[in-house]
């Protein structure tokens, strides 16, 4: 008998954190557990910059940690941070310790089979000049001195040879092809060298949007040229077998992505607006 009060107990408390509805009953066990305990336990970097970070109060802060607790919200749950590795993460092995992942995951073909995804940010990968450089569009580096970090994907794209790895990947425009290619193992050495002038060293560097940006908000005397080569999609990471959970995620995040609380955020934490695909 005691064991039939539970039950009653736990799809009362199901039914009451669905808003009266019986039909918690069927739904996954992710989302049984977060609106059962009123909490979504979230797995974050401690040290992810933007993303996500502890601030000088020793509080996790960060475009990460905003977006969480404005999913957490949504459902009407509190939501709980567990600070761990991008391995741990990306590993998929997660025992039941977090309900989601942030990071930015890419979302490829190959994490499909474990995850499924909530994308959330694209990061365009961009041209970056000197400031007196007269290049005013990507067609305007053909032929030019062109400066990427070894193993980028900007590497990739400036040889022609990029092939994205994301899930619905659109197809890559070349629209340029470089004269000469340099490669540097740091992106501060590829700004060291552009900030020396227009041409001196190199025409201009290939890089991600958030790096420029951190380069300019340093006093580098540099610019983006305006249209990115392409953008990269970034994505909440969810384990497979909850499609309520899922849905509930992705209409949450739908949601801030309509009423501009995704582009605010983006603006807030990286100075530009990720959230749509430019």
């Amino acid at each position: 008998m005691s064991r039939l009060i539970t039950m009653i107990a736990v799809a009362a408390s199901l039914a009451v954190a669905s808003g009266g509805s019986p039909s918690r009953a069927n739904a996954g066990e992710v989302l049984d557990r977060v609106l059962a305990t009123k909490t979504l336990t979230v797995a974050v970097g401690p040290d992810w910059g933007a993303l996500s970070h502890l601030n000088d109060k020793h509080e996790l802060d960060g475009s990460d940690i905003d977006l969480a607790k404005a999913i957490a919200k949504s459902l009407g749950v509190e939501v709980k941070f567990v600070t761990t590795n991008w391995d741990m993460i990306a590993a998929g092995k997660w025992q039941g310790r977090w309900d989601m992942g942030m990071g930015q995951m890419t979302p490829t073909k190959e994490r499909a089979k474990i995850f499924e995804f909530v994308i959330y940010s694209y990061i365009p990968t961009v041209a970056i000049v000197h400031k007196d450089s007269k290049a005013t569009k990507l067609s305007d580096l053909d032929g030019k001195v062109i400066g990427v970090g070894s193993g980028d994907v900007a590497e990739s794209y400036a040889k022609h040879n990029f092939t994205p790895g994301w899930v619905n990947a659109k197809p890559v425009k070349y629209q340029f092809t470089p004269g000469e290619l340099k490669i540097y193992q740091a992106d501060s050495l590829l700004y060291d060298d552009l900030r020396l002038g227009d041409g001196v060293r190199l025409d201009a560097v290939l890089n991600s949007d958030n790096s420029a940006r951190n380069a300019i908000k340093a006093g580098y005397p540099i610019k983006i040229l305006d249209e990115p080569l392409f953008s990269g999609p970034a994505a909440i990471s969810i384990l497979h077998g909850d499609k309520e959970f899922l849905d509930k995620v992705a209409a949450a995040v739908k949601a801030m992505r309509d009423d501009g609380t995704l582009a605010k955020q983006s603006v807030k934490w990286f100075g530009a607006d990720y959230s749509v695909d430019k």
